[in-house]
This record gives structure tokens, sequence and C-alpha cells, in this order.
């Protein structure tokens, strides 16, 4: 099984809403410290869009905090980012990622995240 795997991406217009899941194997869910969600656009750099850190606070990038919520479904292995009121700049690839294992972790913290998944193409239309 795939560490991370990622679905619910689609094309929508503006002002509509997609959730993303990402589902991670239960090793990876186990192990996991942080967990979050980036995104690229072509020819921009990744970017941090949401987290969730090892003591459960949760970090927004500005341009989507108030219409992104990022959250755990621990019982499904999931981290969900569920987003509302997308715009054309929304548009990516979205991509879930972990911190995972303690020696990462301990070195790191929630600053390098070594597990990602494929990612999942969000298309917002204006």
């Amino acid at each position: 099984q795939a560490p991370l795997v990622e679905s619910g991406g689609g094309s929508v217009q503006a002002g509509g809403s997609l959730r993303l899941s990402c589902t991670a194997s239960r090793y990876t869910y186990s192990t996991s410290y942080c967990m979050g969600w980036f995104r690229q656009a072509p020819g921009k750099e990744r970017e941090e869009v949401a987290v969730i850190e090892s003591d459960g606070e949760t970090v927004y990038a500005d341009s989507v905090s108030g219409r992104f919520t990022i959250s755990q479904d621990s019982a499904k292995n999931t981290l969900i980012l569920q987003m509302i009121r997308l715009k054309p700049e929304d548009t990516a690839m979205y991509i879930c990622a972990a911190v995972q294992g303690v020696d990462h972790y301990s070195q790191y913290g929630c600053s390098d995240y070594n597990v990602w998944g494929q990612g999942t193409q969000v298309t917002v239309t204006s």
C-alpha cells in the first residue's frame, strides 16, 4: 500500500467547494507526527497550505485561512482538506505529506516533511 494516497480533486467553478482526502497506510498514519497539505501550481514553488502539527495545532497559509479546513479521521487513517469559496488562484496540484518517524521528527520537528503523496489536481475556473 502506498504510504499516502490523495483523492477528491477535480474541476469546480469559482465560489465552489471541494473536499480532498489523503488516505495513509496504517503504518504511516501511526508513525507520523505532523501531516499536511501542500500545493504547487505550474511555474510556481510548492507552498504549504494547511498542516496539523504534533500537538494538534492547525496552521493555515494566509491565502486560504477562513476558507480551508484541515482535519483528521483517525478511524480511517485519513487527512481531510475541506475547501470552500474556491478561487481561480487556488488551482494547483494538491499534495499530502507527513513527518514520519521519531528520529526524523526529533531532528526536524514539523519543518521537514519526509513522506509525500502523488497529488490530486484542483482546477478552479472563473
